[in-house]
């Protein structure tokens, strides 16, 4: 859970650098958002969370 949430403000807070730096339109960030709403409801969903959970786990040994 605490990947989700963290991977959740580090995408919203890149998502904003580029909105400030007009790098990403208002309309691209909204098709971003929805896309991502679509893709946590597809069967892709849980592969690419099992993926991320393997990610973190596997940074997390690097440090130790």
């Amino acid at each position: 859970m605490a990947l989700s949430v963290s991977a959740l403000v580090l995408f919203g807070i890149i998502l904003i650098i580029f909105i400030r730096n007009k790098q990403i339109k208002i309309p691209h960030a909204i098709l971003a958002a929805l896309f991502g709403f679509m893709l946590n409801q597809s069967t892709a969903a849980k592969p690419i969370q099992d993926f991320l959970a393997q990610v973190a786990k596997t940074l997390s040994n690097i440090g130790t």
